[in-house]
């Protein structure tokens, strides 16, 4: 991980990453049934663990 990357992503950027429609993406993030855990910061923004996503899809790859 490069020094300025950051920890978290965005629910858009889950979306594009694994291929699904923003719209899906929030809808599963507020159902907390994403493949990942949610952070909440404050009471609306989600974002979730880079480190969590980029696991979830080397897994997937090696299946």
């Amino acid at each position: 991980m490069e020094n300025n990357e950051r920890l978290t992503m965005t629910i858009p950027e889950f979306a594009k990453a694994t291929g699904c429609s923003r719209n899906l993406a929030y809808l599963l993030a507020r159902q907390n049934k994403l493949p990942v855990p949610v952070i909440y910061v404050g009471d609306k923004r989600m974002v979730v663990s880079r480190k969590a996503v980029e696991k979830l899809l080397s897994e997937v790859g090696e299946l």
